[in-house]
């Protein structure tokens, strides 16, 4: 407006000379937006006083009240309270950076008391369940527009650690056992994300694969081993996606800290795979300042620091190291411009187009998402339910007829219009604060009404068993809900269900027969009552919808499609650690697991041990019923698989079919190579082609630092899970090195 007032008082030779000036800022504009982003990085640092340097390289957490943090002065009054809050620089045109955890939805533990909360996605492993992962690539749109509404510009999403250990707390928060399924999800995720201008986060690289006394510690594992699970999960991610940022782990590896190894984050992250953005610590994960000399970009949520090491590390410290000459200005300059050139990048210094959320849209992403996670895991004929019958059901346990329970910890989102009940259960040490029960407004048991109109559907709350016999004796049916709340800050103890859950189950099932059981849970379970039971849905954590998920799944009205993207094991004997080192001790005490298995992570473990699981990896029941034909192979530098899935049933349904490597010239593996979702009608027949990745079929040699290919003969084969394998063909493969 006031740019139009002053030209018009300009005389024609003013007029002329303003024109011009505007044409050359604009196009000063158009060309520092044409630049690549490491220039602009390059060119923006060399314009930066060292103070500024040092403000881009932390974040500081917002106000929780409830873990005793306020409000830290270095945050600007009217700014919204967040996970990491880091300050921009106006006069160059950077903007404020703002981060949520956000792998499930963004997440508000007492940041935003008006907030009025935000859609609570199903849990990322039933995301993996559905093995279809452009479902990550639109959750991670719809959470990246909800993080940009309330001004955050960078989301601590996906998380790809492998699920190695079933007891492990935020196995919830991870996709799968498998490196390869891992990175296709974590990828679709970073892509959708940034596809908003919202920056994204892998983590936790590396090994974070267990929660017991997770600051102190040390993951083992054979550094070959490494590069062929974790790590290449990590590779493939970023190679198809470009993550702005990588979130280091707070364990250890091999005897040092993940935020502070120079062989992780210099030698294989920045120089091997060629990483361009920049690396943050996890929360309370750095407690020296010397991480910044080992590849260590940023500090998040530095006062965490504080409760945890008792300083900030990247602050006065690290300036002291600077000014004593320790710490490098060439590497401050680094760290900054990665930084940069990540937002640059991503495009979050260029959010003119306005943003608007769909709330029924995303309501409906996230039901979509939950009808194809979930499992069904055993039925013997009874289910789907008959939705016009008269029957008389019996809802039993599992807070059902209120909603469905999410996992504990950051990855808890607040859903719109808040939770129907919060309990506290509480425990010694962490878990006094961390282990909470929440429900989220979304009944299995009032859907079921809505689609069952002819039935009678009553709830017992499990309360005593003898009560819950007496509803179970009267019934028809039994639909009995467990529940297992799972989280950040700790791990299980064993695979039992809590509160005696396991024994009404058995006490139930020898009552009524007729017995179904939904398991909502972020793990594996034991299960001793499964002989017992006509039919078991694993439900996971299914988020907002979940409830209407499920009533859909048990009535046909969905056909459930969902596969184990992990392996449930018979009993913890069958899996590599029994014995869960660190259980029991108090929180500080050093801990070191020996991942012994190496890259031999879930199904591949099972396969080498000739062990059959009570689940494996890939299983899930349909209500129609599918045929695998016309398995052909090519060879030569890779595999490529193409065969034909018929639908033999009478309805409608989807499947996954699942390619494997089972012998790679004379080795006994077992390998996932690809798979894809397919949906079919009765009689409907498809073609699918698979090439696999290379790498998935290669030996990492550590003295050359290449993958290798041994020359000979492939067995491949095509299977309904990684147990259950149906058809297989041979190739032979060229002998070959290649890649890094």
């Amino acid at each position: 407006m006031n740019l139009t007032i002053n030209l018009i008082k300009c005389s024609r030779f003013s007029i002329f000379h303003c024109f011009c000036y505007l044409f050359l800022f604009h196009s000063l504009h158009v060309s520092a937006q044409q630049q690549t982003p490491d220039a602009r990085a390059r060119e923006t640092e060399k314009k930066m006083t060292d103070d500024e340097r040092f403000s881009l390289i932390i974040s500081v957490i917002g106000r929780v009240p409830g873990i005793g943090i306020e409000k830290d002065p270095r945050i600007p009054e009217g700014v919204a309270m967040s996970a990491g809050y880091t300050a921009g620089i106006p006069r160059l045109q950077i903007p404020a950076l703002q981060s949520s955890d956000a792998s499930m939805g963004v997440t508000n533990p007492g940041y935003r008391p008006d907030d009025q909360g935000a859609t609570a996605m199903p849990a990322s492993i039933l995301t993996g369940a559905s093995f279809n992962p452009k479902l990550a690539y639109t959750q991670g749109e719809a959470l990246a527009l909800e993080a940009r509404v309330r001004g955050f510009n960078i989301l601590l999403a996906g998380g790809i650690n492998l699920i190695r250990d079933a007891r492990n707390g935020r196995n919830y928060e991870y996709y799968s056992e498998d490196p390869y399924a891992t990175a296709l999800f974590g990828a679709n995720a970073v892509n959708g994300i940034q596809k908003q201008k919202v920056i994204s986060t892998l983590k936790h690289y590396t090994l974070n694969s267990n929660e017991t006394n997770r600051h102190w510690l040390d993951a083992i594992i054979d550094p070959v081993a490494h590069r062929e699970s974790d790590l290449l999960a990590f590779q493939i991610a970023i190679e198809q996606s470009s993550p702005g940022s990588i979130m280091s782990g707070y364990n250890k590896v091999n005897g040092v800290y993940a935020g502070g190894s120079n062989y992780l984050l210099n030698d294989i992250l920045k120089d091997t795979w060629n990483y361009k953005g920049w690396v943050m610590s996890d929360w309370g994960a750095v407690p020296s300042w010397d991480f910044a000399l080992k590849g260590l970009d940023q500090e998040s949520g530095i006062q965490l620091d504080i409760m945890q090491w008792g300083a900030e590390a990247f602050t006065d410290s690290l300036k002291t190291a600077y000014k004593a000459g320790k710490f490098p200005k060439k590497r401050l300059s680094e760290m900054v411009v990665r930084i940069l050139r990540s937002m640059y990048a991503v495009g979050v210094d260029d959010w003119h187009d306005r943003v608007a959320v769909d709330v029924k849209k995303h309501h409906q992403i996230a039901l979509d998402v939950a009808r194809q996670g979930i499992v069904l895991l055993k039925n013997e004929a009874i289910l789907p339910l008959d939705s016009q019958k008269p029957l008389k059901i019996a809802v039993i346990g599992g807070f059902a007829h209120k909603g469905v329970i999410c996992g504990t910890g950051s990855g808890a989102v607040l859903p719109i219009g808040g939770f129907v009940s919060q309990i506290n259960i509480g425990g010694p040490g962490v878990l006094s604060n961390g282990r909470t029960l929440f429900l989220l407004p979304s009944s299995p048991m009032e859907e079921l009404k809505k689609l069952m109109p002819n039935a009678s559907i009553d709830f017992d709350p499990g309360y005593t068993i003898a009560e819950a016999k007496l509803a179970a004796k009267n019934a028809d049916l039994v639909l009995v809900f467990a529940v297992r709340v799972e989280g950040e800050g700790y791990d299980l103890t064993d695979l039992a269900l809590p509160w005696g859950q396991d024994a009404l189950i058995s006490e139930i099932s020898e009552t009524n027969a007729n017995t179904i059981v939904v398991l909502e849970t972020g793990n594996a379970s034991s299960m001793p009552w499964r002989n017992k039971v006509k039919a078991i849905v694993q439900a996971w954590y299914p988020g907002q919808a979940g409830g209407t998920a499920i009533a859909e799944i048990l009535t046909g009205k969905i056909d459930p499609s969902g596969k184990l993207p992990i392996t449930f094991p018979l009993s913890l004997d069958q899996t590599p650690r029994p014995e869960l080192a660190g259980l029991g001790t108090p929180w500080g005490t050093p801990t070191t697991i020996n991942y012994h298995e190496g890259a031999d992570v879930g199904y591949r473990w099972y396969a080498k041990k000739n062990l059959e699981p009570m689940y494996s990896f890939g299983h899930g029941l349909s209500y129609t019923q599918f045929s695998y034909s016309d398995l052909k192979v090519e060879g030569g530098n890779s595999v490529k698989a193409s065969f034909k899935v018929t639908n033999t049933g009478k309805t409608r349904g989807a499947d996954v079919p699942q390619v494997y490597l089972t012998n790679a010239s004379g080795e006994i593996k077992r390998h996932l190579l690809g798979f894809e979702r397919v949906e079919l009608n009765p009689g409907e027949q498809q073609v699918i082609t698979i090439t696999a990745d290379p790498r998935l079929l290669a030996n990492f040699n550590d003295k050359i630092q290449q993958w290798t290919i041994k020359g000979g003969n492939y067995q491949i084969a095509l299977g309904r899970s990684a147990q259950d394998l149906v058809l297989t063909n041979n190739v032979k493969l060229t002998a070959r090195k290649f890649g890094n």
